[in-house]
């Protein structure tokens, strides 16, 4: 007698089941547009070699309005947190060269020279959860605007036995949440952020 669809918490008479979740260890970061003078190999090397990285954090401030013996709170202006990448640095340095040369877009260290705007340095990048079974990913997260904040080429130690890493710290201006092309239940390009056609519009009101 089959017993799997009576784990997990029941929610109405007769279901009940486990959905199976996303593992964090299917996943795929893809540079796009701009990293690194648009090196498409070095991109590449650079997914290849990709060991974690966060996932986008909102934070949205709080704004107090005072009245007659009370207080209320509205929603103030929003932040994006910044996001890490740790890589492993290879032996053919294609990470380090692709790393440099976006460093060298935002600041020629050598001439002591800065671009003009930020669209001459700004990417855009991408983060997939897989299925692990195809390329297709389940959701993803577009980060646009991006730029690098911090750059740490680790250390060398000769009592360790691990590889080299670089991790990068970067800032962007917005993210977009949306289904993939093998999302389960949805159709592909699903907007999960509420920022496309689909995105829910409450009522038109203007009290608090």
């Amino acid at each position: 007698m089959a017993t799997k669809d009576k784990f997990g918490v029941p929610v109405v008479a007769g279901e009940a089941g486990i959905l199976m979740p996303k593992l964090k260890f299917r996943f795929r970061v893809t540079m796009l547009s701009g990293f690194g003078g648009d090196d498409e190999a070095g991109q590449r090397r650079f997914t290849q070699n990709v060991v974690n990285v966060s996932r986008p954090k909102v934070s949205y401030e709080e704004v107090e309005i005072h009245s007659y013996n009370s207080r209320v709170y509205v929603q103030g202006k929003h932040a994006w947190e910044a996001i890490q990448i740790v890589l492993r640095d290879d032996v053919t340095n294609s990470v380090s060269r692709i790393v440099g040369a976006q460093q060298q877009r935002q600041l020629n260290h050598l001439e002591q020279t800065a671009p003009l705007a930020g669209e001459d340095y700004k990417f855009d990048m991408r983060i997939e959860i897989l299925d692990g079974s195809t390329a297709n990913e389940l959701e993803f997260w577009e980060l646009e605007g991006c730029f690098l904040t911090n750059v740490d080429y680790s250390d060398s130690d000769y009592a360790t036995n691990e590889p080299v890493q670089i991790t990068l710290s970067i800032r962007y201006d917005n993210a977009i949440h949306k289904a993939g092309a093998g999302a389960i239940g949805s159709g592909g390009g699903l907007d999960m952020s509420g920022t496309g056609d689909n995105a829910f519009e409450g009522p038109n009101a203007e009290g608090v």
